[in-house]
């Protein structure tokens, strides 16, 4: 669509069509058209979809709530003094193993609560459950159609099962996903994403939107290095081109190389409050 020229006569707007013809719009037609222009700017263009217009206005309206929901949710957050770490990847990444190893070496330094974030089952909180920590399960196919992320509404419904004043740190560990978890604010305090090797150099240019939102990258497995054909150097290259800012993290989950640089900073992001060392499970030593 051409760009809107105003005009001095009441209610009355045009553009130039492809052929210079001259269009006019009412005023509520320019509304609704500016609407569509701002928020394809944000979201993407959605002119191909014959109901255009409405999935424009309905996309700005589920955003536009789930922020002020978030907003809700960082208030909690900063008013019990607690940091909170959106955490995303793809499906088979490690966020889980990489959760294990946090907890094994940080739950006696900090108090962490962990929203397990997942379509179904709480296969990944029973890995979490011999370490002493809270754990709120969060399965989107109950009451949330299944979504491949978390949102705002979702992550505020999980906190009701968390003890905020009791906590330092939340975790939260979302749907494996490098799209859409990427999209919805939830009341975090940073974003950061773990990467398998395993994945190839080129997702942080086909999934951008995922790699520019975060903070830190977390390159898991890197105990396969010797086994894969992956180019350390052309991944770092590739993901400055989109986010010259995020800091990278090569770490083995499993064997626990370089978990120290992530328990690091993790530390950094902490609010600071004192933190009170939970007693911890035999079965953890």
């Amino acid at each position: 669509m051409g760009r809107f020229h105003r005009h001095d006569a009441a209610h009355s707007d045009h553009y130039h069509d492809a052929n210079g013809n001259t269009v006019w719009y009412t005023d509520e037609e320019i509304a609704q058209a500016r609407a569509r222009e701002k928020v394809s700017e944000k979201y993407g263009d959605h002119s191909g979809y014959e109901t255009g217009g409405s999935r424009v206005q309905v996309l700005e309206d589920i955003f536009t709530e789930n922020d002020k929901l978030a907003a809700s949710n960082r208030a909690g957050f900063a008013e019990n003094g607690v940091t909170c770490i959106n955490l995303m990847s793809s499906p088979g990444s490690g966020k889980t193993e990489l959760l294990t190893a946090t907890l094994r070496k940080l739950a006696d330094e900090i108090r962490i609560g962990i929203v397990e974030g997942d379509i179904e089952t709480d296969l990944d909180a029973q890995r979490l459950r011999p370490f002493d920590v809270q754990v709120s399960v969060l399965n989107t196919a109950a009451g949330f159609g299944g979504e491949c992320h978390l949102d705002a509404p979702m992550v505020a419904r999980a906190l009701q099962d968390l003890d905020l004043e009791t906590l330092d740190l939340v975790l939260i560990e979302n749907v494996g996903n490098l799209v859409c978890p990427a999209e919805f604010e939830v009341g975090e305090t940073a974003k950061a994403m773990v990467y398998s090797v395993t994945e190839g150099e080129d997702k942080p240019k086909k999934y951008p939107v995922m790699f520019r939102s975060v903070s830190a990258v977390v390159v898991n497995k890197i105990d396969l290095l010797p086994y894969l054909d992956f180019d350390m150097e052309l991944f770092a290259a590739n993901l400055r081109d989109v986010n010259p800012h995020a800091e990278v993290i090569e770490v083995s989950a499993k064997t626990g190389e370089g978990i120290e640089q992530w328990l690091d900073w993790l530390r950094r992001q902490w609010s600071g409050r004192q933190p009170v060392a939970p007693t911890v499970s035999a079965e953890r030593a």
